[in-house]
């Protein structure tokens, strides 16, 4: 066999390479469009253009509504929590020093008052569906409750897995972030006022109601999909706006 054989094929095989790499590189790249936001306090969020939305990528942490209406502050104690659990006022509480942002009751939400960054709101359900539904979702399932989608909170998550337990690749979210959205893992206040501190989960609210109760969303380690469901206000979850 010729040494011009074996160099020819050797070049036609690197070249091969080469283009498999350039189309899987075109393929995943993404380009992410970031911004900022302040709220009222002063405290400047980055924010992210998912589709054709804004998105705050970080957890709102405000203590007072825009009209400066101070929120009640409940801090967490270990165990249940019988002040959180009868609380009808706007409260919040937070765990790490509030690096994930703030938990809020339900109350927040229908208190009449605004606690988003002027231009901004609390997301309706119908704008996580617009969200889901830009990242790959289909139609269909966007409408339904539990688990929904195929890897969309994979998407969604601080990438690497940054702040959150190492999981399992094969059975849980890893953390790619693609969009931008860097979902943390900030946990929730229950219904008897127990927080998970566990690192494992994320919630957040919206604004739409079902009878008395509001949406949320969830993602879990051990879950690559989003969950879908109504609970009670007296839960305490997280926050991202989402621009008017």
């Amino acid at each position: 066999m010729s040494s011009y054989y074996i160099k020819s094929t050797l070049v036609c095989a690197v070249f091969a390479l080469m283009l498999v790499a350039c189309k899987k590189e075109e393929t995943d790249a993404h380009v992410i469009e970031y911004g900022t936001v302040s709220d009222i306090e002063g405290n400047v969020y980055t924010t992210v253009k998912i589709g054709d939305q804004w998105w705050m990528a970080e957890n709102l942490k405000v203590g007072v509504f825009n009209d400066g209406t101070p929120i009640t502050y409940l801090p967490r104690i270990d165990g249940a929590d019988t002040a959180w659990a009868n609380m009808n006022e706007p409260a919040y509480s937070y765990i790490n020093d509030s690096i994930f942002g703030k938990f809020y009751n339900g109350a927040v939400l229908h208190s009449g008052k605004q606690i988003a960054p002027a231009g901004w709101h609390v997301p309706t359900d119908e704008d996580w569906k617009k969200l889901e539904s830009a990242i790959g979702m289909s139609s269909n399932e966007t409408d339904e409750t539990g688990w929904r989608g195929t890897n969309e909170a994979d998407l969604l998550t601080s990438k690497y897995n940054v702040g959150w337990p190492a999981g399992d690749r094969e059975k849980g979210l890893y953390g790619l972030d693609v969009y931008g959205f860097d979902a943390v893992p900030s946990g929730c206040r229950g219904l008897d006022g127990r927080t998970n501190i566990q690192n494992n989960s994320a919630f957040w609210w919206t604004s739409s109601l079902s009878g008395n109760d509001y949406f949320y969303r969830y993602i879990d380690l051990m879950e690559k999909r989003v969950f879908r469901q109504q609970i009670s206000p007296r839960y305490g979850m997280c926050i991202r706006c989402v621009k008017d």
